[in-house]
């Protein structure tokens, strides 16, 4: 099943992420590498939310990236959500009747 990880982010979030930017992304990576994160970015124009995508069973996956992510840690995140995502159409999905 697929989750969002949707983030809240600060104002000023483009200019303070340039130090956790590396630690940030080697959590994503880690996770993408383990087949349970597809797609993270920041939304732009404003760079005010950011979206990562996730196909996994186990939410507290989801859980557990977001209570290790630096940004989330430093406070770039000022809020976040899991949702579940029921995905009808996709590479891996069976199209609905």
């Amino acid at each position: 099943m697929y989750w969002l990880l949707l983030y809240d982010l600060v104002e000023d979030y483009l200019e303070r992420r340039a130090a956790l930017r590396p630690a940030h992304l080697a959590l994503a990576k880690a996770a993408h590498q383990a087949g349970v994160l597809v797609y993270a970015g920041a939304l732009d124009d404003p760079a005010d939310r950011a979206v990562l995508v996730f196909r996994t069973d186990d939410p507290a996956v989801i859980e557990e990236f977001a209570a290790n992510d630096p940004y989330v840690e430093n406070g770039l995140v000022t809020a976040f959500q899991i949702r579940r995502w029921n995905v009808v159409i996709g590479p891996d999905v069976e199209p609905p009747a």
